[in-house]
């Protein structure tokens, strides 16, 4: 069983706003794919030349078929133990926010509900002109390319480089950073902002500050309680200590 210090369970089972970002250190654990492909046409290209407005709006088939292969890699990839304890966690409190940098989806296929996706969801579609959310299936093979009811071209519901991030999630993953009691960085290397201040903002108003990680990172020194390991191990034992 993991020695967990009596301030960190102390706080853990007392408080009641708790927030959690998780990078992709916890869907790793899953076998989730590189964003860069390894065979064959797409060894041609990196991803910031094809995860660009510029590269969907040059050539938006050539974008598709990149997304599509990486959803059919994502397709036998499952959630882990990682994944579900922060299920159980959401749970457990009564108010719980899940903020995530990863766009595999893995969090909404394992349950979790209140989820803030910063980077978008792989799985989902949206319009490239007006922004609302298109549900269908997107087949380019058939000939065009599927457009919004606005006329517009329907693109992957995800962050491309040099795009903002959404309003709604970035807003709400600092809201919820200003009021957590208990915050864990999870599997995030702390490097890639806004995200990476977001602990930091935490641990400014107050908050207990975890990380759990397989590396040192540059919030490492400035945590409450760092915890080195898999967070599909580590995390279930948390539960269990919280439960119990």
């Amino acid at each position: 069983m993991l020695d967990l210090p009596d301030d960190f369970v102390k706080v853990l089972k007392s408080a009641t706003r708790v927030a959690v970002l998780t990078g992709a250190g916890i869907s790793a654990e899953s076998g989730v794919p590189t964003f860069r492909g390894e065979e064959g046409l797409w060894k041609k290209f990196r991803a910031e030349e094809l995860a660009t407005v510029e590269a969907f709006i040059t050539n938006p088939e050539l974008v598709w078929e990149w997304y599509l292969w990486r959803r059919q890699l994502m397709a036998d990839v499952k959630p882990n133990p990682g994944h579900y304890a922060l299920v159980e966690m959401e749970e457990y409190y009564d108010n719980f926010t899940l903020i995530t940098q990863n766009v595999d989806g893995l969090h909404r296929r394992a349950g979790s509900k209140n989820i803030l996706e910063l980077h978008g969801n792989i799985e989902l579609n949206k319009c490239f002109n007006c922004g609302r959310p298109f549900v269908g299936e997107v087949n380019i093979n058939a000939g065009a390319m599927p457009v919004c009811d606005c006329g517009g071209k329907i693109r992957p519901d995800v962050v491309w480089f040099g795009e903002m991030l959404p309003e709604r999630a970035i807003n709400g993953a600092f809201e919820a950073s200003t009021g957590a009691e208990l915050f864990f960085s999870v599997g995030t290397s702390a490097l890639v902002h806004p995200a990476a201040s977001m602990p930091v903002t935490a641990k400014q108003n107050g908050a207990y500050l975890i990380e759990i990680n397989l590396e040192p990172t540059p919030l490492t020194d400035y945590c409450d309680f760092y915890i080195h390991g898999k967070s599909g191990e580590i995390l279930p034992q948390i539960i269990e200590r919280l439960t119990k």
